[in-house]
C-alpha cells in the first residue's frame, strides 16, 4: 500500500472582502492599522463598502510594485492563492483599473512618507562618520508610455530635428549610507534640472548629519539652504569652480570662501566657509591598465585635525550607496521596464508604491539583520530580498499582522493529502 501523508493548515486573513489585502510577510510592516489610518488621513475611505475597498486596492497597488512583470490578473491571484474556500469574487482587470483611479495617489505618498526615514542605530558600522549620521543624494530616471496622456508632463527629449526614446521621468532620492533606507524623495519631468528638486528634499536633514552628493550639487544657493538646515556637507566641486585660497594647510588641502555671484538687496553677497581638499583618483581596469582624474571635494567640516583629509576622501564613496538604491528600483523591481501606468495620478501613485515597497524591503532587512550581531544591510542581496518578499505574497501563510485592525477575523482550513 503506498504511503500517505496529511498536512493540515490554517490560513488566517481579515475577513470577508477585504482577506486579499495584504503583502505577505510585508504586512508586519506596512499593517492594516497604518493602512487604515492613512486612508482616513488623507479623506480616501470608501463611502459604503465595495468588493475592493479602499485598503485592499492599496496592498493590490503595492503588489504591483513586488510584480511589476505581472498583469493585473495575475497580481490579484497571488493576493488570493489559498483563499479559494472564501470563495471570493474575481474582478475584472477594468474594476482593478477603476479602483485605482479612485484611490489616487494621496494615500500612497503619505504611506511612502511615513515609513521613509533612517534606520541605522547610532554609532552604527557604515551608516556614521565621527558622530554623524551619513546620507547620500542623487537622481535618476524612470521611462513613462509614450502616450497623450502623459507626454504633455513628461515629454520626450528633442534632438536637432526629431523627437527619441522614452519620455522620462527624473526621481531624486535622499538615502541612508549603510542601510539604503530613503529618507525623502521627489520627482517630476525630466526638464527641471536636480537642483530644483533636491532643494524640496531639505525638510528632511538636521544637524546630526553629514550630506555626500556629487558634482551636480556643489551650487552655492544650495549649499548655503542645506547649511540652514543645520547638516554638514561633503560635496565634489566641479572643476570650473577656483574658490580663493585663505589659509593653506599643512597637508596641501586649504580653507576657502565661497560667495555668491549676485548680490541680494538686505543680504549682500552670502558668504559660505569651506575647506577644500584635492587628490587624484587613480582607478584600475580589470585588463590592469589605470585612469587617473583629479577630483576636489569641499565640506562644511572646518576642523581638518577632527575630520582628516584621507577619511574624507575615503568616506565620499560611500555615495555610490545611492545608485545602488536606484539600481534595486530600477534594475531589480522594474527591471528596466516602463512604468504601467498611462495616465499622470497613476504614474505618481505607481511611483509612490514602488518607493513605499522599497522601504518596506529595506526595513525588513533591517529587522533581520537585528537579529544577528555584526550582520550588515548592505551586505544582504536585494534581489534575494525582493524574492523572497514576493514568494511570500502567495505562500499558504499567516497573512494577518501581529496587532490587527479587526475585532474578528476570518479563517480558512486547508486539507492535503498525499
Amino acid at each position: 500500500m503506498q504511503e500517505k501523508s496529511a498536512i493540515t493548515r490554517t490560513l488566517e486573513t481579515a475577513p470577508g472582502v477585504y482577506a486579499p489585502g495584504h503583502l505577505g510577510e510585508l504586512t508586519q510592516i506596512v499593517d492594516f492599522a497604518l493602512v487604515d489610518a492613512v486612508l482616513e488621513e488623507t479623506r480616501s475611505q470608501e463611502k459604503r463598502l465595495r468588493l475592493l475597498p479602499a485598503r485592499v486596492v492599496v496592498y493590490f497597488v503595492l503588489a504591483l510594485a513586488l510584480f511589476e512583470h505581472c498583469s493585473y490578473r495575475t497580481v490579484w491571484s497571488k493576493l488570493t492563492a489559498g483563499l479559494g474556500p472564501l470563495y471570493l469574487t474575481l474582478p475584472a482587470v477594468s474594476s482593478l483599473a477603476r479602483a485605482r483611479r479612485r484611490l489616487g495617489a494621496a494615500p500612497l505618498r503619505r504611506l511612502f512618507e511615513t515609513l521613509a526615514g533612517p534606520l541605522a542605530r547610532p554609532g552604527q558600522a557604515g551608516s556614521f562618520y565621527r558622530g554623524l549620521r551619513t546620507v547620500a543624494v542623487d537622481g535618476t530616471f524612470l521611462h513613462t508610455p509614450d502616450t497623450q496622456q502623459t507626454t504633455w508632463r513628461y515629454p520626450k527629449r528633442i534632438g536637432d530635428t526629431t523627437e527619441f526614446g522614452y519620455p522620462l521621468l527624473r526621481l531624486l532620492v535622499i538615502v541612508e549610507c549603510g542601510t539604503r533606507a530613503v529618507l525623502a524623495a521627489c520627482f517630476g519631468p525630466e526638464t527641471s534640472g536636480e537642483l530644483p528638486y533636491a532643494s524640496r528634499l531639505l525638510g528632511c536633514l538636521d544637524r546630526t548629519m553629514l550630506l555626500l552628493a556629487d558634482a551636480n550639487f556643489d551650487a552655492i544657493d544650495f549649499l548655503h539652504d542645506l547649511t540652514d538646515t543645520g547638516a554638514r556637507f561633503l560635496v565634489r566641486s566641479s572643476a570650473r569652480r577656483r574658490p580663493t585660497i585663505q589659509q593653506r594647510l599643512p597637508d596641501g588641502s586649504y580653507l576657502a570662501t565661497l560667495n555668491t555671484a549676485v548680490y541680494r538687496a538686505g543680504v549682500g553677497y552670502r558668504l559660505l566657509p569651506v575647506w577644500v581638499i584635492e587628490a587624484w583618483i587613480t582607478v584600475t581596469m580589470a585588463d590592469g591598465t589605470t585612469r587617473r582624474e583629479p577630483w576636489r571635494l569641499v565640506t562644511s567640516l572646518l576642523d581638518a585635525e577632527r575630520y582628516p583629509a584621507g577619511e574624507l576622501i575615503d568616506l565620499y564613496h560611500l555615495r555610490w550607496q545611492v545608485e545602488t538604491t536606484h539600481f534595486s528600483i530600477k534594475a531589480t523591481m522594474l527591471d528596466g521596464r516602463v512604468l504601467r501606468s498611462r495616465s499622470i495620478p497613476g504614474l505618481d501613485q505607481e511611483v509612490y508604491a514602488l518607493l513605499t515597497a522599497y522601504q518596506a524591503l529595506i526595513r525588513a532587512a533591517d529587522d533581520a539583520v537585528g537579529t544577528r550581531p555584526g550582520a550588515a544591510v548592505e551586505r544582504i542581496s536585494f534581489t534575494v530580498l525582493l524574492e523572497a518578499a514576493a514568494d511570500q505574497v502567495n505562500a499558504r501563510r499567516r497573512h494577518l499582522p501581529k496587532y490587527d485592525a479587526f475585532p474578528g477575523r476570518g479563517a480558512v482550513n486547508e486539507r492535503r493529502t498525499r
